[in-house]
């Protein structure tokens, strides 16, 4: 598995996926002209030299090498609700007393805010169903981290993501039918697709503007405030293990919770490394080399330090020496990544795996690697 930009050859895929993620995922629309602007903007965001985050938008895909499938996608916002207003409800209490009846209520209200402008958002995580397979949605999540803690200067100190809330396969939001009856005359994939292309002005239009007291909303629009949706748990449980947490900001149509990190304390920055790589061929002398089959091999995400010719997977045929900071590869890994002898890239640990060790030098060049590991 290899993660790269976006490409317009990948128009297709993209559209597809667009399709097979469904009502409610409001940053893949059914819409080829609306998903052929998102890969041009994508393009231009990776080649343009940035000094402060705006309105760049990164989208990386992960493709099957051997087959050429792109397996998913997942993409970065710089500074978000810089073109058209981020809008959420934050749940709050108001407190009710009468000291003189001895009557004291706490009550929850959803106010509208724009609390989030220009804080970056890491968004459009989606994992084709067909392709979900170990590692692959830890990459597709991480890797966004890696390329941010190599370009800090691209992103915002705050770093947010919108998870998707409760809504059915027909697309129904519970939170939304309340709405709906009350307020906005549309359907729930309605006012998804309007948000998704950016055509948000009916929020300031015909939302409710004060607040609303949540004992009066129905018992299943009360039931989703704050949840996920079903497919959206294992990428919640992502960006919690990387520090994100709920603060009370939930969207406005299907009250799914965002989550908020300092860029600095994201799990993935902080133990990212910059090291030196040593492509390993036959002959190259090596300064660490495991000589028992049965020690863990770990695993490790690993990313070149390139914007537009970014590339990054996860295996366990690399080693990296921290005594010498360094990252020694196998030359068909290295070439896939973009990477030669002595360059620099970023390496993330996720984890120990019982797997073959790195081969004998003399053995490495001819051996067949797979960079999607193939082990997994």
């Amino acid at each position: 598995m290899i993660i790269r930009p976006i490409a317009h050859q990948d128009l297709p895929a993209l559209h597809q996926m667009a399709i097979e993620s469904g009502p409610g995922f409001t940053s893949l629309m059914d819409d080829i002209d609306y998903l052929g602007g998102k890969i041009q903007q994508s393009i231009d965001s990776f080649g343009t030299d940035v000094k402060t985050p705006g309105q760049q938008s990164y989208l990386f895909v992960l493709e099957d090498e051997l087959t050429g499938d792109v397996m998913g996608i997942s993409g970065i916002k710089a500074a978000a609700g810089l073109d058209s207003p981020l809008y959420h409800y934050h749940k709050s209490q108001l407190v009710h007393h009468s000291r003189e009846l001895g009557i004291f209520k706490r009550i929850d209200v959803l106010n509208m805010c724009n609390h989030y402008t220009g804080c970056t958002e890491v968004c459009t995580l989606f994992l084709r169903p067909r392709f979900r397979r170990i590692h692959a949605g830890k990459l597709l999540s991480k890797v966004r981290f890696l390329f941010m803690a190599q370009h800090p200067e691209r992103f915002a100190n705050t770093v947010i993501a919108e998870m998707r809330g409760v809504s059915t396969k027909n697309g129904h939001s519970p939170f939304w039918n309340w709405l709906n009856e009350h307020f906005i005359d549309l359907d729930f994939a309605a006012v998804t697709e309007l948000v998704g292309t950016g055509n948000n002005g009916f929020i300031a239009e015909l939302m409710p503007k004060y607040p609303l007291y949540t004992q009066l909303l129905s018992k299943e629009a009360r039931a989703v405030i704050g949840q996920v949706h079903e497919d959206t748990r294992p990428a919640l449980h992502m960006l919690e293990s990387e520090g994100f947490r709920h603060k009370g900001y939930v969207d406005l149509f299907d009250a799914g919770p965002t989550v908020e990190a300092e860029f600095s304390q994201i799990s993935s920055v902080a133990n990212s490394l910059q090291c030196q790589v040593q492509i390993i061929n036959a002959g190259t002398p090596l300064l660490s080399r495991h000589k028992k089959a049965e020690n863990p091999r770990e695993l490790l995400a690993i990313a070149n330090t390139h914007t537009s010719e970014f590339r990054a997977t996860v295996t366990d045929q690399a080693t990296y020496l921290p005594q010498h900071n360094l990252l020694q590869l196998p030359a068909k890994l290295a070439a896939a990544l973009g990477l030669k002898n002595g360059a620099s890239a970023r390496c993330l640990r996720l984890s120990a795996t019982v797997a073959r060790t790195l081969p004998d030098a003399a053995t490495v060049s001819g051996m067949a690697f797979n960079a999607a590991v193939s082990a997994h």
